[in-house]
């Protein structure tokens, strides 16, 4: 878990103890976009029970299991009121791999849900922008990294 001086794991550039901790923790998120980037960080986090009680109660998964998934960053390409899209980039043993989703939430008693997303995961192209947002090409950036 980042401490409170350690950037936000989803790609705020602010401290995660004034981004997505609090809403991790039960604050109100206030917009979907703010949902959805305390979802990502929850999953870099391990938050499991804070993934499993955002999602909507109509498509809530019985349980959300841990996972051994390196996430490496967050990009937002559009958010709408109720509609984000975004990648998120990931290792999956020693290939970067990305997340392309399109994800939709609705209000459930005043508070943003997870309802469902689109979603494309593919492996990340040697020479396409590393998914973590380092701005380099991946074969110089996670996937030389990798083991």
């Amino acid at each position: 878990m980042p401490d409170n001086t350690d950037t936000c794991p989803c790609g705020s550039d602010r401290p995660f103890a004034s981004c997505c901790e609090p809403v991790i923790h039960g604050a109100t998120a206030p917009s979907a976009e703010a949902l959805m980037r305390s979802r990502y960080s929850a999953y870099v986090t391990g938050a499991w029970a804070y993934l499993r009680e955002s999602w909507h109660p109509d498509t809530r998964p019985s349980r959300v299991s841990p996972t051994n998934t390196d996430w490496l960053g967050l990009t937002i390409l559009k958010s709408g009121t109720d509609t984000v899209e975004f990648i998120a980039g990931f290792m999956e043993g020693a290939r970067v791999m990305t997340l392309h989703e399109t994800s939709r939430f609705a209000q459930v008693d005043g508070h943003w849900r997870y309802l469902d997303g689109v979603c494309d995961v593919s492996e990340a192209a040697r020479n396409s922008r590393c998914p973590c947002g380092s701005g380099k090409k991946t074969k110089y950036c996670c996937m030389k990294k990798s083991p």
